[in-house]
């Protein structure tokens, strides 16, 4: 089977079947183009899908995948993304091993495709040229033989015309002969002729054409090899990807394997555990009978004077004197100054005041009527801790030192602890590019003012200064947890000190006090009779109480002698913690460190407070 032998006479239609196959080619090409475009645009979207859902650095997301589902799901955008990997890769593979090589085959394929027509179409132009010669040297011999045929009929007619001369025939023979002799001459050269066509047409249909034609059979069949080739590569590239897709998948079931639901509800209660005992019943209250709850003078003087305090309570056990109130704020009611402070000094040192200050303790008002005010003016309620519970869910408020969260205490201080310190360390890199910039600008004062940068210097340090402040606070509470530093319970302790040298310690009747491990109370009724309280009472009550946090602090505008009872001593320039904000009367609650606080003139400080203290 030959295309030089069954279709030589099908020149035109081959080479638009030729065509027809370079077209098919190039379609197929085009297909495997599109191909890579959609697996690239797959891969694309595979990625920016696993992307969007991912877990943003430093946010809450992060903390969510700790649970096994959240990691699950996790590992399948993981595994999505390696996924939209192998899509690129068979897209590059299909790229290079199939596009590219096509498309340089087809160019192959044009030009030589081209070259075997060209040399088709050649062969076809001699023989026309050869028939050509044929037929011109056919119709020559042709009409030479009629002008020879034509010259004998007219020397035969003036030879038998007897009126003719003798040389008229002479001329008529001779032109007879002369066209004879052409004819002869026409019929040799048409006869040579003849023979050269024969055997040009014959090395043309059975030599150039059968050859031309073959190459081109060779050359179709080889674009259709090529084809067969580039599909079987087509599928080999899809097939070679199958076993790592294939573990991506086994990757995602092994997530979802790994899905602990028992481990993810522990890891709830480690999140969310309080650490707090449900609420006990509440206890019946017989307002039948009226309740004296006022203090006489008397008894608060003897208590002063003999060291003893008796007080009626119906019977109820000394745990709920005040369960409502601090001991640092029973002692801030008790002790505040309630007169007006002292002008700050003309003169740089306040010292030049006459006198300093005056004592708050000289006009204060009598305990009795203090004590009285604070027993009336708030309601009974059951425990402290509930009540601080309550009011927290109500008012949305958390303290600042995440007290009311005696699990997670030590996880949130840690986190605060360390948002401060990059806080901290942001304030630092922007210090540190002033810096470069002034010095910058001290070498090329063309390019700035270094003086323009003084003002963001100081207010940056005074961010540093603030931040670490903020810091310290937080690593002091923190530490506390981790049983570095002693429980404020001993520090409120000796904060209470003056109350406890004034009142020995004497108890009778008292009930005994329990406390549940996480920080409520249970309460033994004792026997009705009467039950006396000393101060020492309120510190053994209130010992696992903290004092009050700092909500700012504040820099001493001059130097003030606390020499009073309730005040405190400050140097001009000191910068300490305020936990008490001025109520109106213009004193200021200060403390230095854990074991000093005091009142300090409001107008003798410049204060900061912290925005969440104003917020809570």
């Amino acid at each position: 089977m030959s295309w030089g032998t069954e279709l030589w006479d099908q020149f035109d239609n081959l080479e638009k079947h030729t065509q027809w196959g370079i077209d098919i080619l190039e379609k197929y090409i085009k297909f495997v183009k599109e191909r890579t475009e959609i697996e690239l645009s797959y891969a694309k979207q595979l990625r920016n899908l696993s992307k969007k859902y991912q877990p943003k650095k430093n946010s809450k997301e992060e903390e969510e995948y700790r649970y096994t589902a959240c990691k699950a799901f996790l590992s399948t955008l993981n595994e999505m993304n390696d996924y939209a990997g192998q899509h690129e890769i068979i897209s590059e593979n299909m790229t290079s091993q199939i596009t590219v090589e096509l498309a340089r085959y087809v160019q192959e394929l044009k030009q030589e495709r081209k070259s075997h027509f060209h040399e088709g179409r050649k062969a076809q132009q001699h023989i026309e040229t050869c028939w050509k010669q044929l037929e011109s040297s056919k119709r020559r011999f042709e009409r030479d033989c009629k002008e020879a045929d034509r010259a004998q009929q007219y020397f035969e007619k003036m030879d038998a015309d007897i009126n003719v001369t003798k040389a008229d025939v002479e001329k008529a023979r001779q032109q007879a002969q002369l066209r004879h002799q052409m004819a002869e001459d026409s019929k040799a050269d048409y006869s040579s002729i003849l023979q050269k066509f024969n055997h040009e047409q014959h090395e043309y249909y059975h030599t150039h054409i059968p050859n031309i034609f073959q190459k081109i059979q060779e050359m179709e069949e080889r674009r259709i090899g090529r084809i067969g080739e580039s599909v079987k590569t087509y599928a080999e590239l899809d097939r070679q990807v199958i076993p790592i897709i294939g573990k991506c998948l086994d990757g995602i079931v092994k997530a979802a394997e790994s899905i602990d639901p028992k481990n993810d509800s522990q890891l709830v209660i480690e999140a969310y555990k309080s650490g707090f005992e449900p609420p006990g019943d509440i206890e019946f209250e017989d307002f039948t009978q009226p309740m004296k709850r006022t203090v006489s003078d008397n008894s608060l003087s003897n208590s002063r004077g003999d060291g003893k305090s008796e007080l009626k309570f119906g019977g109820k056990s000394k745990g709920k004197l005040w369960p409502f109130i601090k001991k640092n704020k029973l002692v801030s009611l008790l002790t505040s100054p309630h007169q007006p402070p002292p002008p700050p000094p003309a003169s740089a040192s306040p010292s030049a005041v006459p006198n300093g200050p005056q004592s708050p303790k000289q006009q204060k008002e009598p305990l009795s009527h203090r004590f009285n005010e604070f027993m009336t003016s708030k309601p009974k309620i059951h425990c402290f801790r509930s009540l601080k519970r309550g009011l927290s869910l109500k008012l949305g408020a958390t303290p600042e030192d995440f007290s009311n969260l005696p699990e997670q205490r030590r996880k949130k201080l840690q986190q605060k602890v360390d948002e401060l310190n990059k806080d901290i360390q942001k304030e630092m890199d922007q210090r540190d590019a002033i810096t470069k910039m002034k010095d910058v600008y001290l070498k090329n004062p063309q390019m700035g003012d270094p003086a323009s940068l003084d003002h963001k210097l100081a207010e940056v340090g005074q961010n540093i200064e603030k931040l670490r402040l903020e810091a310290q606070k937080f690593e002091a509470w923190l530490a506390e947890v981790e049983g570095r530093l002693p429980a404020r319970s001993d520090q409120a302790r000796r904060q209470s000190g003056m109350y406890d040298l004034q009142n020995p310690p004497a108890v009778n009747n008292c009930a005994q006090d329990r406390e549940s491990p996480d920080g409520s109370y249970t309460e033994e009724q004792s026997q009705e009779g009467e039950v006396k309280v000393l101060t020492t009472d309120f510190d053994d009550e209130f010992d696992d109480e903290e004092p009050l946090p700092a909500i700012g602090t504040c820099k001493a505008l001059y130097t003030f002698e606390g020499q009073n009872e309730g005040t405190i001593s400050v140097v001009e320039g000191e910068t300490l913690y305020v936990i008490e904000e001025d109520k109106g009367d213009g004193w200021t609650r200060i403390r230095r460190n854990e074991d000093e606080e005091g009142y300090v003139p409001t107008s003798y400080v410049e204060v900061y407070l912290d925005k969440n203290a104003k917020d809570s």
